[in-house]
């Protein structure tokens, strides 16, 4: 007959301990999607700005190589702007692997220290 005490701390540690990693794996989803969010709205920010500047000019031109003259500038401007956010998104993608292999790495040691205390 088994001497089985109900300790709901034990049971409670080891759930925590167990889920961990999944957690943590959500933390780091919901920060990476915010992120991701938050550069989506910056680039829509943008486009809406160049396309308003765009309008501007549009009404403001005297004539046509004056209106080209400003098409050219503001293409330029939106261009480096637009080159500027790609690398801001290979840097988000970049931190985004770097975070994954992170949590792999120390789920699969944790698993293994587990494996090797129960074993």
């Amino acid at each position: 007959m088994s001497d089985f005490t109900f300790d709901p701390k034990t049971i409670f540690e080891n759930y925590r301990a167990t889920f961990a990693p999944a957690l943590k794996a959500q933390q780091e989803g919901v920060k990476a999607l915010e992120r991701l969010g938050r550069y989506q709205y910056a680039v829509a920010g943008d486009y809406l700005d160049w396309v308003l500047t765009q309008a501007k000019a549009t009404l403001a031109a005297a004539s046509p190589t004056e209106f080209f003259a400003k098409q050219t500038e503001l293409g330029s401007a939106l261009s480096e702007k637009l080159r500027t956010r790609s690398q801001e998104l290979a840097d988000i993608a970049s931190e985004a692997q770097t975070t994954v292999t992170q949590l792999v790495t120390e789920a699969a040691a944790q698993a293994s220290a587990l494996l090797k205390k129960a074993a």
